[in-house]
């Protein structure tokens, strides 16, 4: 397998967020969904995502750095003598190192290298797979409101994923068991799906809110008036009280993203935008000429901007 600094076309001392953004541009251009059928393509976005898999976790990066392991994630033998997984109750997870000096027991080096013990009994290596990463894009509303997306894994399979209720962008997403296999009947790695969200033409997310900026017409914001506004879950009837202006915010309870995992619904917040006619007609005119002759007032006086 290719070192996974130039898999990634980065440099060793790039950073984890110039790596997330290499990774992000090859496997937007390699997946499988926008290459069927193309083996060789597959290939490469499977070693694209196992090189990330490597280089952004900040503790098998230094493993890698140090020569503890190869591109695939095994460990390699350390010049001297050998890397190896440690028994030991104290260092579980860690690597030990053995020298060929006046100490060493060298019947103990090559039983712990071909995988038996002085008695003879075979033992095996268990090591979890490695992580990979994916990449999916998602319409705003199916992140506000939660939808299911169907997914191309980097060995061809497809998936369907649960988008929850409130997703936001660059969250991750993770699927048990989905990434490359364990050793030695250790479980698989996880596949951790980055979820990227395309912007909407007029809702946005605070969390679990939903913001909307709404136009207003001059009557409904000096009479007040009862309209109906869209949200994440459907149409409802909303009503303007008189007087308002623009900047005025109205608050829908529990009209944002849906409840999930224990949080509450979020809450739909309305902020206005008092908008004249396209053509003010000569009668709007003369009556702001008349009202304003007695009824002067400055907007800006309490904003400094005056």
């Amino acid at each position: 397998m290719n070192d996974p600094y130039k898999t990634l076309n980065v440099s060793k001392t790039a950073s984890a967020d110039e790596i997330k953004a290499a990774y992000r541009k090859l496997a937007k251009k390699l997946h499988p969904d926008l290459n069927p059928g193309n083996d060789a393509i597959e290939q490469q976005f499977k070693e694209v995502s196992a090189a990330y898999g490597i280089l952004s976790d900040p503790e098998k990066r230094r493993k890698f750095d140090a020569g503890q392991i190869d591109a695939s994630g095994q460990e390699t033998p350390w010049k001297g003598g050998f890397y190896r997984q440690s028994t030991g109750a104290g260092d579980s997870g860690k690597y030990s190192r053995y020298d060929f000096d006046a100490d060493a027991d060298v019947g103990d080096i090559f039983s712990d290298l071909f995988g038996r013990t002085r008695s003879g009994q075979q033992h095996s290596i268990r090591r979890k797979g490695a992580d990979v990463s994916y990449a999916v894009d998602v319409d705003f509303m199916e992140a506000a409101a939660g939808a299911t997306k169907r997914i191309r894994l980097g060995d061809g399979k497809t998936l369907d994923i649960r988008i929850p209720p409130g997703t936001e962008n660059g969250q991750n997403l993770r699927l048990k068991g989905q990434g490359l296999s364990g050793i030695g009947g250790a479980p698989n790695g996880d596949a951790l799906i980055e979820v990227s969200i395309r912007p909407h033409p007029y809702f946005s997310s605070d969390g679990q809110d939903i913001k909307l900026e709404l136009p207003v017409s001059l009557q409904e914001a000096v009479l007040g008036a009862t309209i109906t506004v869209p949200t994440v879950v459907g149409k409802v009837s909303m009503k303007i009280p008189a007087g308002s202006n623009t900047g005025t915010t109205l608050r829908l309870k529990g009209k944002g993203s849906p409840s999930r995992s224990g949080k509450p619904a979020g809450d739909q917040l309305v902020k206005l935008r008092v908008m004249l006619p396209d053509s003010p007609n000569d009668e709007l005119r003369n009556f702001v000429e008349t009202w304003s002759e007695t009824h002067p007032y400055d907007p800006r006086s309490k904003t400094g901007l005056g």
